[in-house]
């Protein structure tokens, strides 16, 4: 499986540094773990990659000795701390406009996770979920995340609309009270989703706070940040990138060549100068869902098969052994009590 080619933006990291520090923690030595120093941190168009962010939060959570350090990372970030994604939230028209906008182009600040919204009998739901499998740093990356956006969310409502429930898709922590407090609203885990769910019948209400020419003209900014964002990506990425998004939709080469404005040709030319093909993409984005979905332990693997495309289960198994040398039953039962932590 290729490394992912997901970041975040460095302001993010930032904090961390600023909370480590907080703590009594030395910067310099949790620096040294990556490339970085800590001039970089304040170089705002910097993205981090995945593999440097994971190694990051990783050694992060073991110096500081922190479990709730995504938390406490998330509770730093304020409203006006999100750029310009930020500024047009603030000036949206609605809440629904708001998730609309945080949902299109959450990606000029991260892509270490998806967000998608759905309705949930009376609730209006934001869905968090891994575009990659975030191992170790899962529930530090979801706590922090979903908390941020739960703190942005109520401040551009100002008490017009409160959250009725964030739910985790892990068991809780020993630090749940301290959880309790920052969320301020029940907190389910172990649930089959990661997110946040606000009451259907509040999410069109308009906000005080509403601008419509500022969002506007923000919303025009961040579609130049997302745009150039885009153009820097390799094209083999844009297509792991749709396909994960799409979570076990899998396009024929000639549909995403349409997709993407190209001839098959000019497609399958384009990826063979990147020494792969559409089919080895395909292959491994169904190697990145699998390992997601058992991890998750929601689905049955005949539930998973049908998800990733395999018409027979028993092909599944053969190509989930390929990938991890073992079947997938047994990949999931050796995840049980990581998930657990």
């Amino acid at each position: 499986m290729s490394t992912p080619e997901f970041s975040l933006s460095v302001f993010y990291l930032r904090q961390i540094a600023e909370q480590i520090r907080s703590i009594g923690g030395d910067v310099e030595h949790w620096l040294a773990h990556s490339q970085l120093d800590e001039a970089q941190l304040a170089d705002s168009s910097l993205q981090i990659p995945y593999a440097e962010l994971r190694l990051l939060i990783g050694a992060a959570l073991s110096s500081t000795k922190e479990p709730a350090l995504g938390l406490l990372v998330g509770e730093r970030l304020v409203a006006n701390t999100h750029g310009i994604l930020g500024y047009a939230a603030i000036n949206s028209a609605s809440l629904r406009q708001a998730v609309q906008l945080l949902a299109h182009y959450l990606r000029v600040r991260t892509s270490l996770v998806l967000l998608s919204y759905e309705i949930h009998g009376d609730q209006f739901r934001l869905v968090f979920s891994e575009p990659v499998p975030l191992g170790e740093i899962r529930r530090p990356v979801l706590e922090a995340v979903i908390l941020t956006i739960k703190n942005l969310l109520d401040h551009i409502a100002m008490g017009s609309c409160n959250v009725s429930e964030v739910a985790f898709p892990f068991d809780a922590p020993d630090y749940a009270a301290l959880a309790q407090d920052l969320f301020k609203c029940e907190l389910r885990y172990g649930q089959a989703w990661a997110g946040i769910a606000l009451p259907l019948n509040s999410i069109d209400l308009p906000l005080k706070m509403a601008d419509p020419a500022s969002f506007q003209d923000a919303v025009q900014i961040c579609q130049r940040e997302l745009d150039k964002l885009l153009k820097s990506e390799s094209l083999s990425t844009q297509l792991r990138r749709i396909m994960l998004e799409k979570q076990g939709g899998f396009p024929s080469l000639n549909v995403m060549a349409r997709l993407l404005h190209l001839t098959p040709r000019t497609l399958h030319r384009r990826l063979l100068q990147e020494q792969t093909s559409y089919k080895e993409i395909i292959e491994d984005v169904r190697h990145t869902l699998a390992l997601e979905y058992l991890k998750s332990g929601q689905l049955s693997i005949q539930e998973i098969a049908y998800m990733l495309g395999y018409s027979d289960i028993a092909n599944f198994r053969r190509a989930f052994k390929r990938w991890e040398q073992l079947a997938p039953s047994l990949y999931r039962l050796r995840m049980v009590p990581s998930r657990i932590k």
